[in-house]
């Protein structure tokens, strides 16, 4: 029997199967030992074949070929990484420039990521409604100019005056789209408005961190009303990029792998080298600064093969 992976709770994996029966299901003990180096094999959007048994018990036995998917290195040191979800049409970072801040290097190493397993990007700025001063509506436009001169799709939106939804529900009309982003800014509340009857549990913000609380536990697949569907994520504080090969960091930043092509080494790394492209655009400011810094942070996680948690 096939069906499509629809919630994970951790211990169990809901399946759909093509008659809308959702069936509860496990994992095979002899399934986890075939060399995955992830916290969970199997992720919300995969496509299985599962093995029902005569006392309704049922497993997972197999999974299809993913088309794409994002990954993230694992905060459990004892894996190597964690499957967000699989074979997506898109993938909506949700941001916050307050309450609490997103900071640029998470932005990037997300953006990185999905560009290096094929998965197409649109950044969501939420809360947008906290953002009255003359300052912090200038951080607003800088940021959603910077990315969306990379190439991105960037929405401005707030679930409190309504700005923005419509645009985003008509990006995700009729696609798998996964919401992520960190704790906080929102992912919940947006899903609530998109989704009627969701009713998803709202968190705080700590008044002492000014960072969000985990109200989401586990990763979970909604319908939308207009066709098409959202996986809902735990927010995470930290993405940490796996398997970037050094040489390669370049490629999943667009716009420093344009510039690259003008660089006078090959094999420039453009941290050093006479001749770089990367560098001179970086100096006149044709290359975002915090871009930069981004990228010099992976290609550290590359060098040591380690992942640092302040990013």
């Amino acid at each position: 029997m096939k069906g499509l992976i629809v919630k994970n709770t951790g211990s169990w994996y809901i399946v759909r199967t093509a008659s809308g029966e959702e069936i509860p299901c496990k994992i095979k003990g002899t399934f986890r030992l075939k060399g995955f180096r992830c916290t969970n094999p199997v992720a919300v959007g995969d496509h299985v074949e599962i093995d029902r048994r005569p006392d309704n018990t049922a497993f997972i036995t197999k999974i299809d070929e993913r088309k794409n998917y994002i990954i993230r290195r694992a905060s459990n040191l004892s894996k190597e990484f964690q499957i967000l979800a699989a074979n997506l049409d898109l993938a909506v970072l949700v941001v916050t420039l307050a309450n609490p801040e997103t900071s640029t290097t998470f932005i990037d190493r997300f953006l990185a990521t999905a560009e290096a397993y094929n998965v197409d990007t649109l950044i969501a700025i939420n809360k947008i409604d906290l953002l009255v001063d003359d300052d912090s509506r200038a951080l607003l436009e800088a940021v959603a100019y910077l990315y969306a001169s990379i190439g991105y799709d960037v929405i401005k939106m707030s679930t409190v005056t309504g700005e923005g939804l419509q645009e985003l529900a008509r990006a995700l009309t009729g696609k798998m789209s996964l919401l992520s982003g960190n704790s906080g800014v929102g992912k919940s509340s947006i899903i609530n408005k998109l989704v009627p009857g969701a009713r998803l549990r709202v968190g705080t913000i700590s008044d002492v961190h000014h960072t969000g609380m985990h109200t989401t536990t586990f990763s979970e697949m909604l319908d939308l009303p207009a066709g098409g569907a959202i996986i809902d994520t735990p927010g995470v504080k930290g993405f940490g990029t796996i398997d970037f090969e050094k040489g390669e960091v370049a490629h999943y930043f667009p716009e420093i792998f344009k510039m690259s092509s003008q660089c006078r080494y090959n094999n420039c790394t453009h941290t050093h080298e006479p001749g770089c492209a990367v560098l001179e655009a970086v100096s006149d400011h044709r290359i975002a600064q915090s871009r930069y810094a981004s990228y010099l942070s992976i290609i550290d996680d590359s060098t040591e093969g380690k992942y640092r948690k302040p990013y």
